[in-house]
């Protein structure tokens, strides 16, 4: 590491900055961060290591709250012996301003290992982009993360604080925190005075006659607007509205924003208080009042365009959490503003939209609340935004014209959204009984208003909670009526209440029915911010389209990743071309753990595992894993948010996918069109995969080239509730029975779970027909055997108590959970082959985890390969059974 950088950036002989020097040293190492009040206030946040202090800009400053996602940027390395500097540093030198020690202290690596390897450790966490310490200072203690920001340059991290038993629950300022040691000329004591004084104004009842000081504060103020009715926005003020798009697109004459997921509001401020308005005149006030108290502090004549949202501890907005603030408080009320309409009395409108964005940046800049925030931007790169915002599990983004003024009440072609999947407002007709265990509801029976028509368009059962079945039910109490408000009454297989159309919901869906039906719809949460009757069915604007320089067509993007059609596969493979012929246009990343986003993102609470620890797993068992996926089309199930969080299944991967990755088009007969599949060829799609919360992974049972000839049959025994692994143990030990009778070389594995799975090659001799007929008489076989603790009936009423001999695993597109595949249970377990001498009673699907299969490979090799080695002629099986 070198000073060099340092040292050019300064003149020795003008600053009382120390000289650059690098110390060798031992004992602890050393943290320190400095409160730099320059041309911008920004706290500097330093690590030891190798004798010099790495170091970042914090713009924020460190936090306390797990919630706080602090940007840090990396500046140059500072010497040692910066860590004891307080001062001015004079006019006219770089970094010009006063500088506090904030804190200070000493600090190890998260990871535990021998002191003498920890700067080692560190070294290589900083070279791999993922710094994880405990901090032991005045203010700032416990564990802590610094991540570097993928696809945002080389210098851009993000500051974490861990949940621990330091962590703080409220929302942290650090601009209350006193530094350890100050500067004679120390502007801190200035800057908290006062935002003391703001905030005791912010929280003073409105009926409250203002001091003084107040008063002659209000004066120097500018002229305040006009302030708004409380009970609708004027129409003047009515937002601007966007048309749907069709697909991502890059033009430098478009700027690219998120699309938040919350409820839209114009923010009112008239200098002293604010207030927070719905596109249909609601006023939020009430809801929220953290948020209305941060715009009140603010101290500004203005009008904002923005969102509510609610945000995650990774800043991403979850509309569930919005909704259930009154009883849940999950995630940091919000308001993030994208646009700004008027400022001390001046309408802005007119103006392009870049200028707008720039002054409410510059106006936003000293805000210091998590409750406000400003909606950033990039220009022309529509394509690459997008990809980030699906992977990150947004709604979608925002394309809007960069030099367009702001057109009150219209819904115009200069702005677009443009979403990641397909969702639609509709209005709830009805619900059905639940059934079994569930509770309040079963679906919600959907409509959309054609004038005064409310047609059927759906039922939508998926992306409910406990609580939100609660919820949902007890708002639709009061509106129960006898007769089906819908134009035509729906055919449905359980008994409905019907309710008055007036409650709105939002849901994702798979895809539109030729008949005007929402396939797959998904529950996000009731939008309590607009009436049954302005909701319509959301169509894409053709006309939306944006003109491109260079004879472009509008929105057209780079070739994406090389897809063939199962045709073009089965001919490559039956010439016998190698698996590299079908691939991305471009190599693969050399570094898959670098595709790897919010690696700290913890996917097992109770264990503390993180989405980088599956990452490393699979990345170290991957020369094991990927001969079970090579070849064969992925069933993504994806956990986005850990095994505590909700989860989907993704066959179809629309859109642009990075250029290296594989996929492949294959015919759905039940969806009737193609769905393109992934391909898991080498260790970046694996962990491609992984980076989208693919937990467990899921390959189709036959490969390219004999798709409809499976490469093994399966028997998957699946306990019920009441059953003991040593009774699954049991079972597994009498399929083999059966099967060595037949001469059927079989290969047992754990599902990872509770259950075993137990693979039986076939080289892709048959085809899923006759698989699959072995497989159910395999399975009337051992449950002949074992009629007291067994069944081969589906129905889960009726083997209730029994273990389930499944053998409708092989079918046509079934997958399950592959060999080394992890599962989404406590404990990380995996999916583990065996040796039939380790199946005995005391055998447990919990002695296998990510924590210890890599040793057990490199100790035992893989004992499934033979797997898809030579199969088994089943002619000569059936007539030993038959014998």
């Amino acid at each position: 590491m070198s000073l060099q950088a340092y040292k050019e950036k300064r003149n020795f002989n003008n600053t009382p900055e120390p000289g650059p020097e690098e110390a060798r040293r031992k004992g602890k190492l050393r943290f320190v961060v400095q409160r730099h009040d320059a041309s911008h206030l920004h706290y500097d946040f330093r690590l030891e290591m190798e004798g010099v202090l790495k170091s970042w800009a914090v713009p924020k400053g460190p936090s306390m709250h797990p919630g706080d996602k602090r940007l840090a940027v990396e500046v140059e390395d500072h010497p040692f012996e910066y860590r004891k500097f307080a001062g001015s540093i004079p006019e006219g030198n770089y970094g010009a301003g006063e500088v506090d020690i904030w804190d200070e202290g000493t600090y190890t690596p998260l990871a535990e290992v021998k002191e003498k390897e920890e700067e080692a450790l560190l070294l290589q966490e900083l070279q791999d982009g993922s710094l994880k310490f405990v901090l032991n200072g005045t203010h700032l203690q416990g564990e802590f993360a610094l991540v570097k920001m993928k696809g945002r340059g080389d210098k851009n991290w993000l500051l974490l604080k861990h949940k621990d038993k330091f962590a703080q629950d409220e929302e942290y300022d650090i601009e209350q925190v006193k530094p350890v040691k100050m500067s004679a000329h120390s502007t801190f004591g200035k800057v908290a005075t006062t935002k003391g004084k703001a905030a005791a104004r912010g929280t003073r009842s409105k009926a409250a006659k203002p001091t003084a000081e107040e008063k002659s504060e209000k004066a120097a103020d500018p002229e305040p607007a006009e302030k708004a009715a409380k009970s609708a926005l004027p129409e003047m003020l009515q937002p601007m509205l966007a048309v749907l798009g069709d697909e991502p697109f890059d033009d430098d004459n478009f700027i690219f924003e998120i699309k938040w997921d919350g409820y839209r509001a114009i923010a009112l401020l008239d200098g002293e208080s604010a207030d927070l308005v719905s596109r249909n005149g609601l006023l939020f006030n009430g809801k929220y009042p953290s948020v209305i108290k941060a715009l009140a502090d603010l101290k500004i004549s203005a009008v904002l365009d923005g969102e509510v949202v609610a945000l995650d501890h990774e800043g991403r907005s979850r509309f569930q959490y919005l909704q259930n603030q009154s009883t849940s408080h999950e995630g940091t009320l919000c308001f993030a503003a994208f646009d700004l309409l008027l400022l001390n009395g001046e309408d802005l409108r007119s103006l392009p939209l870049t200028e707008r964005k720039s002054r409410l940046e510059a106006l936003l800049q000293k805000n210091k609340s998590n409750h406000i925030r400003y909606s950033d931007h990039v220009t022309g790169h529509g394509i690459d935004f997008f990809d980030t915002a699906r992977a990150a599990g947004l709604e979608g983004i925002m394309a809007k014209l960069a030099l367009s003024p702001y057109e009150s009440g219209a819904r115009s072609r200069n702005w677009i959204k443009l979403k990641t999947e397909l969702r639609q407002e509709a209005v709830i007709a009805g619900y059905t009984e639940p059934r079994n265990s569930r509770k309040h509801l079963g679906a919600l029976i959907l409509g959309l208003y054609d004038g005064d028509t409310l047609n059927y368009i759906g039922h939508c059962g998926g992306g409910f909670n406990t609580k939100s079945l609660e919820m949902v039910h007890d708002k639709l109490q009061p509106l129960e009526r006898k007769t089906c408000p819908l134009a035509k009454e729906p055919n449905v297989n359980a008994p409905v209440t019907w309710v008055k159309p007036e409650l709105v919901c939002e849901v994702s869906f798979a895809e539109w029915t030729k008949d005007g039906i929402m396939r797959q719809p998904i529950f996000h949460g009731l939008r309590e911010d607009k009436p049954a009757k302005a909701v319509k069915r959301e169509l894409t604007d053709t006309k939306a389209a944006h003109q491109k320089s260079d004879n472009t067509e509008a929105g057209e993007s780079p070739e994406p990743a090389k897809t063939m059609s199962i045709h073009q596969t089965k001919a490559r493979h039956e010439t016998h071309e190698t698996d590299d012929i079908i691939g991305g246009v471009v190599d693969a990343p050399e570094n898959p753990i670098s595709l790897i986003t919010h690696p700290d993102k913890v996917f097992w609470p109770e264990e503390g595992y993180t989405k980088l620890d599956l990452a490393e797993y699979y990345l170290s068992v991957a020369p094991y894993i990927l001969p079970y996926l090579k070849n064969r089309p992925m069933s993504l199930h994806r956990h986005p948010n850990g095994i505590k969080g909700s989860s989907f299944f993704q066959k179809n991967m629309e859109g642009k996918l990075p250029e290296w990755l594989q996929t492949v088009k294959i015919h759905s007969d039940s969806a009737e069109r193609d769905v393109r599949y992934l391909l898991c060829p080498d260790a970046a799609s694996l962990l491609y995969m992984v980076n989208l919360g693919c937990i467990e992974l899921h390959p189709w049972n036959s490969s390219l080239g004999h798709t409809d000839n499976p490469d093994y049959i399966v028997i998957d025994l699946d306990p019920d509730d009441g059953n003991t692994f040593a009774q699954v143990v049991e079972t597994a030990l009498v399929v083999k029975e059966v099967l060595d009778k037949a001469g059927i070389k079989c290969y047992p594995k754990t599902s990872g779970a509770t259950g075993i799975h137990i693979f039986i090659p076939l080289a892709a001799r048959y085809d899923f027909e006759q698989a699959g007929a072995l497989a159910e008489l395999i399975a009337n076989m051992v449950h002949e055997q074992l009629p007291d603790t067994t069944s081969v009936t589906r129905s889960k009423k009726e083997r209730k108590g029994l273990i389930y001999v499944d053998f409708l695993q092989n079918r046509s597109g079934q997958t399950l959970a592959s060999a080394y595949s992890v599962r989404p249970v406590p404990g990380a377990c995996v999916s583990t082959p065996l040796d039939w001498k380790e199946l005995k009673p005391d055998l447990l699907p919990t002695d296998f985890t990510i924590k210890n299969i890599p040793a057990r490979l490199k100790k035992k090799g893989d004992l499934f390969k033979a797997v898809l080695g030579e199969g088994n002629d089943i002619a000569k099986a059936l007539e030993k059974l038959g014998s």
